[in-house]
């Protein structure tokens, strides 16, 4: 039944994360983006814990914070706020993309901390083969961008929150074998809550403010990023990673780019021609062969 339940949350995942990109690209329209996104993860870690509270769920020991601190950090404020910087420069459906490098860093991870098999040959041609979509995608952006480097910025926050979020997965995993007494989802929640205050911390350091007006489509995006993209999404993220392979779990991000990528050129009008399509064609190509282990 637990295998059965993980499958359904994955799915999940695989759904709503898709649609997010699109949502953090309206939020940051008319909001400052670490602002943005501090606050619609400790609102959503708030309210998660607030409903423990009253169904009278045991919380996390304080010995177990330092822990959800690493992993709010790694998880939230790096794998998610790196991605919402970068949709400052790069269409929301190309991010996806970018993002869909992430089982890389995942199997990368993975295999230094000791917890997969070594790299297969074939693994190694799909490294080689991701790479080669990536190059593809980006080469025509930063021949045009040696002015503003925005498209160059954009590129690295994606690749930042790749290794924050395989880092904070495997970390969770790793985790998770040593402290069953967690309660399944107590710990994304506080996790949430420690993510977004490492971001409104970095939004007060950098100077950020809110500048009227604020239209209605960002605080509906960010109403629905909060409710569907934390509270939902997250927590049937961590228990899906805490039942299937990590390498599993990380193909989510074949749906996410499917369904980024159609929001963004059918609601925002963002480019996609055939040289976009065929990168993410080869990236996708590229991560089927680094992540097919698992049978």
């Amino acid at each position: 039944m637990s295998k059965t339940r993980a499958y359904l949350a994955w799915m999940v995942v695989c759904l709503v994360w898709g649609t997010t990109y699109l949502a953090i690209r309206l939020a940051i329209e008319s909001l400052p983006p670490l602002l943005m996104a501090g606050a619609r993860w400790v609102v959503a870690g708030t309210l998660l814990i607030g409903l423990f509270r009253l169904r009278a769920d045991r919380l996390p020991p304080r010995a177990a914070w330092p822990s959800l601190w690493v992993r709010g950090f790694l998880l939230i404020s790096l794998g998610n706020g790196a991605v919402v910087w970068a949709e400052q420069t790069v269409p929301s459906g190309l991010t996806s993309v970018l993002v869909a490098l992430a089982p890389f860093w995942m199997v990368g991870v993975e295999a230094v901390a000791g917890d997969s098999p070594r790299l297969k040959p074939r693994q190694v041609a799909g490294l080689a083969v991701g790479f080669t979509g990536v190059l593809i995608l980006i080469w025509p952006q930063l021949e045009a961008d040696l002015g503003g480097r925005g498209f160059v910025v954009g590129l690295i926050c994606t690749q930042i929150a790749c290794a924050g979020w395989a880092l904070g997965s495997t970390f969770a995993r790793r985790r998770a074998r040593h402290q069953r007494e967690e309660p399944t989802l107590t710990a994304p929640a506080f996790e949430m809550v420690t993510g977004g205050i490492f971001l409104l911390a970095g939004s007060l350091l950098i100077g950020e403010r809110l500048m009227p007006p604020i239209s209605g489509r960002s605080v509906g995006a960010v109403i629905y990023l909060a409710i569907f993209g934390s509270i939902v999404a997250f927590s049937e993220y961590r228990y899906a990673l805490q039942h299937l392979a990590i390498a599993t779990v990380s193909q989510y991000v074949y749906v996410n780019t499917v369904i980024a990528m159609a929001l963004g050129t059918l609601v925002l009008g963002e480019p996609l021609n055939w040289r976009m399509a065929a990168g993410a064609a080869v990236v996708l190509a590229g991560i089927a062969l680094v992540r097919d282990y698992d049978g």
